[in-house]
């Protein structure tokens, strides 16, 4: 694909903004362009996810309501009936003779954040501002998405030796999809693994050779059930699930701290009742656990836990904790960081090269590291610098489209390395 090209898949996927196990006009829009390349496989939906992974799958009626959108803005009907019931993102490889796997890991999904339509909003102005309503890409991830595509092209125009296979993940923000990607067994063959990731506060131009300071994380939905009466006649007749929610919130808040190292709790979500004169009989909250280790993360899970179902049992109501996302933590590995850093800095549109640098939040790429990892493997996370206006996660996000081409240049490359030198 030439630059212009890249740029409209980026374009379009950016106006098609959608959440998690609800990627369909993107996974559909990426396979269409992927059929037209002289892959050696390309594996769609259920066949790069293992059933028993996926988490946080939403319900029948709203995956339909996503699934006819995506149809409605012209993704292919033969495409979409493979994804059916959400079984989202795709798997393309490539094979050049001998030599090893070497895998590039990016996530395809949107948020749930509505776009700004300022004058001073490039894809307001561009014509190419999300159109579905209350969700954008406001991370990046029609960049990585556009990455992979080209990375794959820029591979197979090489001399590259082995096999390349691109993983394109939904479910990241929810931290839903790494885990049920990582053990669809596409991963059993991999000896490196590159994840990459725009913008993070570096500019265009800087390369990070390798992220770290990934923190573990959990998010949960905690739902209690208690007894309704009418607030003013019985009271005592009720069991205020909204007091057993509030009671959870602020033990939560007071779990101790950990020596080992940096722990985190928020209740983000909070919802209950229905009527000021009705003892509340439902009440949930939305929250998320996080520890600088996995060991960490699961030490907050344990006592976050305990503190939520006390809270229940304190005001005599029942309570059901769910998992609905969940990534441990990782670490790059120097082999193959060592290779990034060379590359980006012969590179003459890369003006800066940090060998690492801490993220301070949590990926589900961490599965997929991980994964190869723990069977012999090296992984490594790499930024790529873009300017954003808007910060991640807000409705002015948006990225320099001159770091796509940057990116391409510098994971192709590193690719092509680490084929040829076996770290």
């Amino acid at each position: 694909m030439t630059s212009s090209d890249l740029v409209e898949l980026r374009r379009d996927l950016h106006r098609h903004p959608e959440p998690a196990w609800r990627e369909f006009y993107t996974t559909a829009r990426l396979v269409d362009e992927l059929e037209t390349r002289d892959l050696d496989a390309l594996y769609v939906g259920p066949e790069v996810l293992s059933e028993a992974d996926r988490m946080a799958v939403p319900d029948e009626e709203e995956l339909e309501t996503w699934f006819d959108r995506a149809r409605d803005a012209g993704a292919r009907e033969d495409i979409l009936d493979r994804l059916e019931g959400g079984y989202t993102g795709a798997v393309a490889v490539l094979k050049r003779g001998e030599g090893p796997t070497v895998a590039l890991r990016v996530d395809i999904d949107g948020l749930p954040i509505t776009e700004s339509d300022g004058d001073d909003h490039v894809p307001f102005s561009g014509g190419f501002r999300s159109e579905n309503e209350g969700y954008m890409h406001a991370c990046g991830h029609d960049a990585h998405a556009t990455i992979g595509v080209g990375v794959l092209d820029a591979v197979a125009e090489s001399d590259f030796e082995g096999t390349l296979k691109v993983f394109f993940q939904p479910g990241e923000e929810q931290i839903a999809g790494g885990k049920a990607m990582a053990k669809s067994g596409h991963l059993d063959d991999v000896d490196y693994l590159l994840a990459v990731h725009v913008g993070l506060d570096h500019p265009t131009g800087e390369i990070v050779a390798g992220i770290e300071g990934f923190l573990a994380v959990s998010h949960f939905e905690a739902r209690f059930t208690g007894t309704p009466a009418h607030a003013g006649a019985k009271p005592e007749e009720g069991d205020n699930a909204v007091q057993a929610m509030a009671t959870a919130v602020q033990n939560l808040y007071g779990i101790p701290r950990h020596a080992d190292g940096a722990t985190r709790v928020n209740a983000g979500v909070v919802e209950g009742g229905t009527a000021s004169n009705i003892i509340p009989e439902e009440a949930s909250i939305g929250g998320e656990v996080r520890g600088e280790t996995t060991e960490l993360m699961q030490y907050m899970e344990e006592k976050g836990r305990r503190v939520v179902r006390s809270a229940a049992e304190m005001h005599g109501c029942d309570v059901d904790i769910s998992t609905e996302g969940k990534a441990p933590s990782a670490t790059s590995d120097g082999g193959l960081t060592a290779i990034v850093a060379a590359v980006a800095r012969a590179n003459d549109g890369v003006e800066s090269v940090l060998d690492n640098d801490v993220l301070g939040g949590s990926e589900d790429a961490t599965y997929l590291m991980q994964e190869v990892q723990d069977n012999g493997g090296l992984a490594a996370y790499v930024g790529v610098g873009t300017d954003h206006p808007g910060g991640h996660h807000t409705r002015t996000f948006d990225v320099d489209e001159e770091s796509i081409e940057l990116g391409i240049e510098v994971l192709s490359g590193a690719i092509l390395d680490i084929a040829s030198s076996r770290p």
